[in-house]
């Protein structure tokens, strides 16, 4: 049996801080894991930004229910859903995505927690597990399936390396030059081509 796995933001949505970034004004906003590797310090961060700013929840979810999936982002998951069992492994959160996940066809997803205080804003997050995508992989492998995973980011790549096959989709250069050890694609199109090869392959 084979499994893929795929990161959301950047693969199958835009990265929702960075659209929330744009529509806000606050350009510090912006940074993600692609620049950040540190995922506590990043998220730190950004709720020190919010508060600051006096931005909570619902300023955000009001951006994200206005987003929608990347161009042809749905179909290359319906056509995926075919002949793969998909999950879904983000840094995100299930406030944030579920609004996302609706459009896409409710792929399963696995991810993290806000915790917001009465008045809505933000006041800390909380991750489902430590290094969760490579310790998914790692599972799914325990009870012996092939894994292919792609994803785009810093915090992709130990759930590529972990997976029988990792493909890095619309990276960034840095993260593109410092693990050339991965396929790199920028299409559903070849994307697709990349996982049915890795899949005849392992």
């Amino acid at each position: 049996m084979q499994l893929v796995c795929l990161d959301l933001e950047g693969v199958l949505v835009p990265e929702i801080w960075i659209e929330f970034a744009e529509r806000t004004g606050i350009p510090e906003l912006r940074r993600t894991t692609r620049e950040e590797p540190d995922y506590d310090k990043l998220m730190k961060y950004r709720l020190d930004l919010l508060k600051q700013h006096k931005l909570g929840l619902p300023d955000i979810q009001k951006v994200i229910s206005e987003m929608g999936p990347e161009p042809g982002a749905k179909d290359f998951l319906d056509a995926l859903r075919q002949d793969f069992q998909v999950i879904i492994l983000s840094d995100t959160f299930y406030e944030f995505a579920m609004p996302l996940m609706k459009q896409l066809g409710m792929p399963t997803l696995f991810c993290h927690k806000l915790e917001a205080n009465s008045e809505g804003y933000l006041v800390n997050y909380h991750l489902r597990m430590a290094n969760q995508k490579k310790e998914a992989v790692q599972r799914f492998k325990e009870i012996n399936f092939k894994v292919i995973a792609a994803g785009d980011s810093y915090n992709d790549t130990a759930m590529l390396k972990e997976a029988h096959a990792g493909i890095l989709f619309r990276a960034p250069d840095n993260v593109i030059a410092e693990f050339p050890q991965f396929p790199v694609e920028r299409e559903y199109d070849a994307l697709m081509a990349q996982i049915r090869a890795a899949s005849a392959r392992i």
